[in-house]
């Protein structure tokens, strides 16, 4: 697979494999990704609307133009990761880590930050 294209395999039923995953533009609507290692992994532009990614570890994942309207990431570990021009439009965030997430661009509208870590989390342009 070339890096930097989209992903061909898209399967995620194996959610302990999934660290460091090209799944880039994968259609993940409604996918049950609870408590899945998906540290460092490749989403960009990923249809995960809806998506129940509940505690799931997301640190340093790559989320750039992700749709996740209406997800679920209560307690999800988001630091560093990515979420330039994401959107997070009603989003569940409750308790979840975004410390030193890129949030540029990202569409939060109606999304539950309730108990979140927003330390460092940068919402404007990096240069």
């Amino acid at each position: 697979d070339d890096p930097a294209g989209p992903s061909t395999n898209c399967d995620v039923s194996d959610v302990g494999a999934l660290a460091g995953r090209n799944l880039s533009e994968c259609d993940l609507e409604g996918a049950i990704l609870e408590g899945a290692n998906l540290n460092g992994a490749d989403l960009r532009n990923a249809r995960l609307g809806d998506a129940n990614l509940g505690d799931a570890n997301l640190e340093g994942a790559n989320l750039n133009g992700a749709n996740l309207r209406g997800a679920k990431l209560e307690g999800a570990k988001l630091g560093g990761a990515n979420l330039e021009s994401a959107n997070l439009e009603s989003v569940n965030l409750e308790s979840a880590n975004l410390e030193n997430a890129i949030l540029r661009l990202a569409n939060l509208e109606g999304a539950n930050l309730e108990g979140a870590n927003l330390n460092g989390a940068c919402n404007h342009p990096l240069n």
